[in-house]
């Protein structure tokens, strides 16, 4: 009798109503942005600001329309230089990071150069490849590489320089080497820092590569906004915009995916903490 209440109470509860079913987590950046958007067009439209000055999103999406083709081009192009620059940072920083981290010698040595060649701002250095490999799509590789090189180096490091002296004490007595510390804890500890730290990286090798394609270049998204900029055409500069943060969002995503799939374990075992 019991069991025949209890489904007979499931199947009378009444069904969520519709407001309560949407995921509005999922639903947020789509709200915000399409809000975002139609504040500019209002904005635009009171302040009656010229098309030269601030386009409205409906002038920007009727450039996109209009120069589908060289803003389809360019794009991939700029997605080309980041993604290179990115994987030659990707791997460099990973084995300077290991570096770094695995002797504190080193660690003391190393950091205070790398914070001082961070801290030069990379446009400085576009002249600099030109002058080396002249105009084209190497400098703008290399300026991706360059800015997102080191907040790998520094995660990957920091993961390795915080294990805990007494793990370290622990592993020693059991007669584990140095190097077995490294590759059985060490590198599996800095795995999360270095998968949070590509989110942040791949973001700063699109800011290098359109710096450098706006100097040094005659290709990609960055030439093509200099060049839509010098005929005062805002619209196609705010359409490249428009442009480089879908790639940007996009490449965010899939690092922010990769992370998940491959440090899923640290998240759930800090969050059952």
């Amino acid at each position: 009798m019991s069991t025949v209440a209890e489904n007979t109470a499931v199947s009378a509860a009444p069904p969520k109503p519709l407001m309560a079913r949407i995921n509005w987590v999922k639903l947020a950046p789509w709200l915000y942005t399409i809000a975002l958007f139609v504040l500019w067009e209002l904005l635009v439209i009171v302040l009656q600001t010229s098309p030269t000055v601030l386009p409205a999103p409906s002038r920007v999406f009727q450039a996109v329309a209009q120069y589908w083709s060289p803003i389809w081009k360019n794009s991939l192009q700029t997605l080309y230089t980041t993604t290179l620059g990115f994987a030659i940072a990707v791997a460099a920083g990973l084995a300077l990071g290991i570096l770094v981290g695995w002797s504190k010698a080193i660690y003391a040595g190393l950091y205070p150069l790398m914070v001082g060649f961070n801290a030069i701002p990379k446009v400085a250095l576009v002249p600099i490849l030109v002058i080396w490999y002249g105009i084209g799509t190497i400098p703008a590789v290399l300026t991706a590489f360059l800015i997102s090189f080191f907040p790998i180096v520094v995660n990957v490091a920091t993961g390795l320089a915080t294990i805990e002296p007494e793990t370290e004490d622990v592993l020693r007595a059991l007669g584990a080497k140095k190097l077995d510390i490294l590759l059985k804890v060490g590198i599996p500890r800095s795995m999360p820092y270095f998968f949070g730290s590509l989110k942040v990286a791949i973001t700063l090798a699109f800011v290098g590569s359109v710096v450098s394609e706006t100097v040094a270049s005659n290709y990609g998204l960055g030439n093509m906004m200099s060049s839509a900029q010098s005929q005062f055409n805002v619209p196609l500069v705010f359409a490249g915009l428009l442009a480089l943060a879908v790639e940007g969002i996009a490449m965010y995503a899939l690092m922010a995916w990769i992370e998940r799939r491959m440090t899923g374990w640290a998240h759930r075992s800090s969050m059952s903490h």
